[in-house]
C-alpha cells in the first residue's frame, strides 16, 4: 500500500502515505533511535558520501522514521496536483526540529546577503522577528505591504530589483487575512521571484499552495499536522529536486535544525486521523464564529467563513473550508482579553494551536510582546484581539464556556 497508484483517497494517505515495509515486518515504522549507521565496507562509506549510493549515514543527515513523515506531508501537498503532461507532481520534503528552522532553513538557503523580501502584514510573531532581527545583520531586508492591490506590488517589484524572494502566509497569523496564492504567485514567477507560502494555518487538507506554482511550502506540524501537542516540529517542501537535493538540504545539515526520530513517531501517528480531525474542527470553528459575531461583547470577528470578511471570496476560492483558526476583538482593548483569559474554565489558555483541545491565546501579551506596539496595531493585532484555536470538544460545550467568560469580562 506504499506505491502512488494505489492511494486513492486523501484519507487512505493519510494513513498508509509514506510507509515502507520495515525488515522486522513490524506495523507501524519503529523509532529508529540511533546517531549514527554502520557501513558494510570502506568502498561503500566513500560512495555514500559522494551521493553514489543511496543509505542512512548519520541521524543529522537523515533517518527511517523521519522520512516517513517526510514523504506523508509531501504526498499530501501533492495530492491530486499533476504537470503540464498529466503527470502526478512529486515534491521532496525535509522535517526540521521547528516551524521556524524550516523557515530559517529557505530563507538562508535561497536568499542572499544585498537582497529583499516583499510581504506583507500580520505574520507569524517569530516570522516578524526573524525579519526585523535576524535578517538585517545578514543585510537582508524585507518590504512589508499590502499584496492585495497588484498594481502597487507590481511596481513595487519593478521598482526594487534587488527583490528575490515573495513570502505569503495565508490564511496569516492572528488577524486571518486571506492572500490571493494565484494571483501572487503568478505576479512573482513573471518577475522571476521565488514564492513561498507558510501554509501551517489552512494544512494540505484545505489549501495546496503547489497548485498555484509556489516554490517552497512550509508548516510547523506542530499544529494540526500532530494534532495533539505532543511533539515540536517543522517541515519544508519543495518542487525543484534538484535544489532541494543540493543547496536547501546542504543549509539545512549545516544549521542543525534536523527533527528526530521519536518526534517523527508522534507526528506520523497524528498524521493518521489527521482528515478526520479537520472536518471536526472546521465544522465547530463555523458555528463559534457564528455565535461570536452576534456577540455584545465582541467588536469584530476575524473568521473567512463569515460573508463579511474582506477576503471571503478569496478563501471561497483557493481553501477547501475556512478553517479552525479565528481570533476576535473585544471591546474593553487589553484588561478586557487577559480578563477573558483568566475566566476560562474548557478552553485552554496557551500559545499554540491545532491539538485536540481548543487553545485560546491573548497576542499582545504571548505571541507578539517582542513586536513594538506600533508596529502590531499597524498590523490589525489590537490590544482585544484574541486568537482561537477551535478544538474538537461537544461544540455546546465550548460556546458555554466563551459565553460565560464573555458575560463576565
Amino acid at each position: 500500500m506504499t506505491e502512488h497508484n494505489k492511494l486513492m483517497g486523501f484519507e487512505t494517505l493519510c494513513i498508509h502515505g509514506g510507509h515502507k515495509t520495515e525488515s522486522n515486518r513490524a506495523h507501524l515504522t519503529p523509532i529508529y533511535a540511533t546517531s549514527t549507521y554502520v557501513f558494510d565496507s570502506a568502498e561503500q562509506a566513500v560512495a555514500m558520501f559522494k551521493g553514489e549510493e543511496k543509505g542512512y549515514i548519520y541521524g543529522r543527515f537523515g533517518n527511517p522514521t523521519i522520512n516517513e513523515a517526510e514523504d506523508k506531508i509531501a504526498m499530501m501537498e501533492a495530492y491530486g496536483l499533476k504537470n503540464q503532461n498529466g503527470e502526478p507532481l512529486q515534491f521532496k520534503a525535509i522535517l526540521h526540529a521547528s516551524g521556524m528552522a524550516a523557515i530559517t532553513t529557505m530563507l538562508l538557503s535561497n536568499v542572499k546577503s544585498g537582497e529583499k523580501i516583499i510581504t506583507h502584514p500580520s505574520l507569524y510573531g517569530g516570522t516578524q522577528e526573524m525579519i526585523d532581527k535576524i535578517l538585517p545583520s545578514l543585510h537582508i531586508g524585507t518590504i512589508i505591504m499590502d499584496l492585495h492591490d497588484l498594481d502597487k506590488v507590481e511596481q513595487t517589484i519593478k521598482t526594487n530589483k534587488d527583490i528575490s524572494m515573495m513570502y505569503l502566509e495565508t490564511p496569516a497569523n492572528p488577524t486571518l487575512q486571506c492572500i490571493d496564492l494565484e494571483a501572487l504567485a503568478s505576479l512573482g514567477k513573471q518577475y522571476g521571484l521565488t514564492v513561498c507560502a507558510d501554509n501551517t494555518f489552512a494544512t494540505p487538507y484545505l489549501q495546496q499552495p503547489f497548485k498555484y506554482d509556489v516554490d517552497f511550502v512550509m508548516h510547523s506540524t506542530t499544529k494540526f499536522l500532530n494534532g495533539h501537542g505532543t511533539a515540536i516540529g517543522g517541515i519544508l517542501i519543495g518542487r525543484d529536486m534538484e535544489k532541494m537535493n543540493g543547496i536547501v538540504t546542504k543549509t539545512h545539515r549545516l544549521l542543525g535544525g534536523n527533527s528526530n526520530a521519536f518526534d517523527a513517531f508522534v507526528l506520523t501517528n497524528g498524521l493518521r486521523t489527521f482528515s478526520l480531525r479537520m472536518d471536526r474542527h472546521c465544522s465547530n470553528a463555523m458555528k463559534v464564529a457564528q455565535y461570536l459575531d452576534k456577540h455584545p461583547a465582541v467588536t469584530k470577528v476575524n473568521y473567512l467563513g463569515l460573508e463579511h470578511h474582506p477576503h471571503f471570496a478569496i478563501a471561497q476560492k483557493q481553501m477547501k473550508h475556512p478553517g479552525a483558526m479565528l481570533s476576535f476583538e473585544l471591546k474593553g482593548g487589553f484588561d478586557a482579553g487577559v480578563q477573558f483569559i483568566d475566566k476560562l474554565q474548557l478552553c485552554t489558555s496557551a500559545v499554540s494551536l491545532g491539538t485536540c483541545d481548543t487553545l485560546i491565546s491573548h497576542p499582545a501579551s504571548t505571541t507578539h510582546v517582542g513586536v513594538p506596539r506600533e508596529k502590531r496595531l499597524e498590523f490589525g493585532i489590537s490590544d482585544g484581539l484574541i486568537r482561537m484555536s477551535v478544538g474538537l470538544e461537544t461544540i455546546e460545550d465550548i460556546l458555554n464556556d466563551l459565553e460565560n467568560s464573555l458575560s463576565k469580562s
